[in-house]
């Protein structure tokens, strides 16, 4: 799949990489995209693989694709492959650079028995709540461990004893000896490694004790060569502790981390935990629901990897944190889709038109385009008989003023066959509406009056008898609040109550019965749409609306 939608912008970072690649500091351009396998990727995620692969690409480097594999009681296979999956969906190839943190255990371990021969790292018995309450807080400086000045041989055989699986979970962690007055948080005798009795879902049970995020991830990007470690602005306060690694170990290279703003997007939640949460309490279908900002979901939508490069590259990268509106997202979506959707005719909520003057029998063919504005993707026939399906919402009895679709006594005009005047209509004892009725002019095939003329209204319809029963499933916003996230708030309070409508008795084109599930369609006058590849409803096809014709919260 091409990667070469988006125009290429300047941001910092690449100014600094021309910098070093000018200066000689480098000579090839080595990212890493570091994802932990605890969750599936969101759009947030997005802009850092469309960051760290494109950069390297623009600069003919290479990105590895490296997971963070360091805590064996969050992570599964699942999430793995669907990362990989992510990944490549977007349009980003890592080739044999593939790699995990757990490739690279024994490596660490070595290195952490390496800062305990040189008395930097000792072995912890304080209990996780005791360790908080040493730490200190932003303006008092931190308590020292009683453990903390423990003999180098005596902190060895704990930490091999820790190895071998002696103790339980929880009992003894391995600490850095830094500096507990440093007035960051993160020089505070931070913790290397915990005792975890659990499978890893890459290296089985080989180990029993685990490094921490903080440790393994710098010298894993030392072990790999990586040039320009590129995260997000949270880790900005690890920095220091990212160098103390690097200067107090024998790694084989220096990298050098740089922060970026990570991508805040209004009416969704964007943390792993709470993503966890919508999915177990089955408040969503599940991680590719439609509605979550999952990569897997809104690939399941029908969102483009197109449009989400072209967004990633919109919305730039800075170092100050900003909110980013869906509108935008949903803005790069419709441009991708206006560009290439073919145009089809669906009707989702259908009442039946009959057509009293047109004979019983016929059937015509009308050429319908399947792009006004390109001829090049050709055209199909539609067929059109005595009686159709139209939109409810296109038909009123007494309709206020301005209103130029069917209604008794005015002309409007079928798409692509004919001029119609509705006559009456017909209702059950209920005072229900069963059919319209409606006389057609003969001489005005194709949708144009003879005598000139104008003719206000246009309509979708399909044939009654020519076309396939659908189910459409009307997507929206999961939350029905700008920051659903906010601090203090239950987000779950925010949740849409209209996220989904679901309609089981649409009526689309019969070209539509086995469409591709990778095809994207315009329904005309509706919105853009997709198949569903997950579900169908009784063997009928299943279509997922991707995003409406235009912005309509705005107006909301």
């Amino acid at each position: 799949m091409s990667t070469e939608s988006a125009p290429i912008a300047n941001n910092f970072l690449r100014s600094i990489i021309e910098e070093d690649l000018k200066n000689g500091k480098h000579s090839t351009i080595i990212t890493r995209f570091p994802p932990e396998p605890n969750g599936y990727l969101h759009i947030g995620h997005a802009k850092s693989i469309c960051l760290n692969f494109g950069l390297a690409k623009d600069f003919g480097g290479r990105c590895h694709l490296r997971f963070d594999d360091t805590n064996p009681a969050k992570e599964e296979l699942e999430y793995i492959e669907s990362i990989k999956e992510s990944v490549a969906w977007l349009g980003f190839e890592w080739g044999e650079h593939l790699y995990y943190a757990s490739d690279y255990f024994e490596q660490l371990y070595q290195w952490a028995e390496h800062l305990i021969k040189s008395g930097k790292a000792y072995v912890e018995d304080l209990t996780a709540e005791e360790i908080r309450a040493h730490r200190g807080t932003l303006t008092e400086p931190g308590k020292e461990s009683p453990w903390r000045n423990r003999p180098v041989d005596e902190n060895l055989d704990l930490f091999r004893r820790m190895r071998e699986g002696e103790f339980p979970d929880g009992s003894k962690v391995l600490r850095a000896r830094i500096d507990m007055a440093s007035p960051n948080m993160n020089l505070r005798d931070p913790v290397l490694y915990r005792i975890l009795h659990a499978t890893h879902p890459h290296v089985g049970d080989k180990w029993r004790i685990y490094p921490m995020y903080d440790f393994a991830h710098g010298q894993s990007d030392a072990i790999e060569g990586i040039t320009h470690s590129i995260c997000t602005l949270e880790f900005e306060g690890h920095k220091p502790l990212y160098e103390w690694f690097l200067d107090n170990l024998p790694v084989p290279s220096r990298p050098r981390q740089y922060e970026f703003a990570r991508l805040n997007l209004t009416y969704t939640v964007m943390s792993k935990r709470k993503l966890h949460e919508l999915v177990s309490s089955k408040t969503v279908s599940g991680w590719d629901d439609p509605r979550m900002p999952t990569l897997m979901g809104i690939r399941r939508r029908g969102y483009t990897p197109d449009a989400v490069r072209t967004f990633c590259e919109r919305i730039g990268v800075g170092r100050s944190d900003s909110w980013i509106d869906m509108s935008i997202l949903e803005e790069c979506v419709r441009e991708d889709l206006n560009e290439h959707a073919p145009r089809v005719l669906a009707v989702l909520r259908p009442i039946k038109v009959v057509i009293d003057n047109y004979p019983e029998g016929l059937v015509e063919e009308f050429e319908a385009a399947n792009h006004p504005q390109k001829p090049e993707m050709g055209s199909r026939k539609v067929s059109f008989s005595r009686e159709l399906f139209i939109e409810e919402d296109d038909f009123m009895e007494q309709p206020p003023k301005g209103f130029f679709r069917m209604t008794p006594g005015i002309e409007v005009r079928l798409r692509y066959a004919y001029i119609v005047r509705c006559t009456g209509v017909v209702r059950d004892v209920n005072g229900n509406l069963l059919e319209v009725h409606c006389e057609y002019d003969p001489a005005s095939r194709g949708g144009s009056a003879a005598d000139g003329r104008k003719i206000k209204g246009t309509i979708h319809w399909v044939s009654a008898g020519h076309s396939v029963d659908a189910e459409v499933r009307l997507f929206d916003r999961l939350f029905g609040d700008p920051n659903p996230d906010r601090g203090g708030a239950d987000y779950k309070q925010f949740l849409n109550p209209d996220s989904v409508e679901i309609l089981p008795a649409a009526k689309v084109e019969a070209g539509l019965a086995g469409a591709d599930i990778e095809t994207r369609y315009q329904f005309e006058r509706l919105g853009y749409f997709r198949p569903d590849p997950v579900d169908s409803s009784d063997g009928k096809p299943v279509f997922n609306r991707i995003v409406t014709l235009k912005d309509t919260w705005s107006k909301k």
